[in-house]
């Protein structure tokens, strides 16, 4: 049994697909997930995207086209992914990319939603 300072879900392979815009990471539970850079980029876990505290995120808009250029293994726990548009502050737990691929559609909804919601557009 995992304690509570272990990640319950461990990736066995990370791959970026450069072309297509996406991180595919493959779990040691046998789920796969293909998630776009742009989700990535907007949910981005960094306090320029989050904030410091609830309520205080940003919705970033104009990201349709961006990719990811560098993975960086942070300890045993996460990636760092470098994108091109400059932001590198994100670092990705094994949990917070799990979890994303399980809601990608919910937060890809809620995402297209609040853009819309404020008039912003996803293209640059």
């Amino acid at each position: 049994m995992k304690d509570s300072y272990t990640n319950r879900h461990t990736p066995t392979e990370i791959r970026v697909k450069k072309l297509e815009k996406t991180l595919e990471v493959d779990f040691d539970d046998g789920n796969s997930f293909s998630l776009p850079a742009e989700l990535l980029r907007v949910e981005s876990p960094s306090a320029e995207v989050q904030g410091h505290g609830p309520g205080q995120k940003t919705l970033v808009a104009g990201r349709r086209h961006v990719g990811i250029m560098d993975v960086e293994q942070v300890g045993n726990y996460a990636v760092r992914l470098k994108f091109d548009d400059l932001h590198d502050t994100g670092i990705f737990s094994w949990e917070t990319l799990y979890d994303y691929g399980t809601r990608k559609e919910e937060l890809w909804g809620n995402y297209v939603t609040a853009l819309a919601a404020q008039g912003l557009s996803r293209d640059p």
